[in-house]
């Protein structure tokens, strides 16, 4: 029963899940700052980068070619930005901020057959963006090679979310009715080829030429140098007022 409603369409969906994401983005913006100000999990710097780097990303969603009719398009190298930053902060972090992104995609531009599909093509597609935060793990390899390999992984992992949104897509007669099941599965890959492909290409294109003109080491030397100011004015000022008083 509950897998039917998740695989059910409804004309009502879209509106639903849009509020959904809205709720969703509030309750994920408390959590930060609840995180921030008792966890400390969260410093003020990774939060105003994290809002940076989303902002960056919604903003360069819009240049756009969309090959496909159904939803997917070519972009301007929209996920480097949330790429850079899980690759800097974290999978856990790097996770929140796509989700937030996936949410923010939905919200920008909302159409979703069954809320399964929504799921699967906004939540857990965007989610991917956190197994970029493995990337400085593997191993002695160079920069240009880990940031390369951690795109590919998040596309591949986005590739398989979105094949199995659009198996769901093509079960539900959405364009041909009664097409059958092994249709289903090929006209959905090939969907997806024609335009995730060329979008991983240009996004592992940007972040080797950030890391291979050492453009992304003085990025993050600057999120490094703006973590440490702030607690380093502390003391300064603690200092500073003996002497006052002297």
């Amino acid at each position: 029963m509950f897998l039917s409603s998740l695989l059910a369409v409804s004309e009502k969906a879209t509106d639903i899940v849009t509020w959904i994401s809205i709720g969703a983005i509030a309750l994920l913006i408390v959590i930060l700052a609840v995180m921030c100000i008792f966890g400390k999990k969260y410093s003020t710097n990774e939060i105003a980068f994290a809002g940076i780097c989303i902002a960056a990303s919604v903003a360069l969603s819009f240049i756009k070619v969309s090959p496909v009719q159904y939803g997917g398009s070519i972009t301007l190298a929209r996920m480097v930005p949330p790429l850079i930053y899980a690759y800097k902060f974290g999978p856990v972090k790097g996770t929140l901020a796509g989700i937030v992104i996936g949410l923010f995609d939905f919200i920008t531009n909302p159409y979703i057959l069954t809320p399964m599909t929504f799921v699967l093509d906004y939540v857990l597609a965007f989610a991917s963006i956190g197994l970029m935060g493995f990337a400085p793990k593997f191993g002695k390899l160079p920069t240009t090679a880990k940031v390369i390999l951690g795109t590919v992984l998040v596309y591949v992992a986005r590739f398989v979310f979105h094949l199995v949104s659009g198996f769901i897509y093509f079960a539900e007669d959405a364009i041909w009715v009664d097409l059958p099941t092994p249709n289903m599965f090929v006209y959905s890959f090939i969907y997806q080829c024609v335009y995730l492909p060329a979008d991983c290409v240009i996004a592992a294109g940007a972040m080797y030429a950030l890391a291979k003109t050492k453009a992304l080491d003085k990025l993050f030397a600057i999120m490094d140098k703006n973590n440490k100011e702030k607690p380093a004015t502390e003391p300064e000022a603690a200092q500073e007022q003996p002497a006052e008083n002297n």
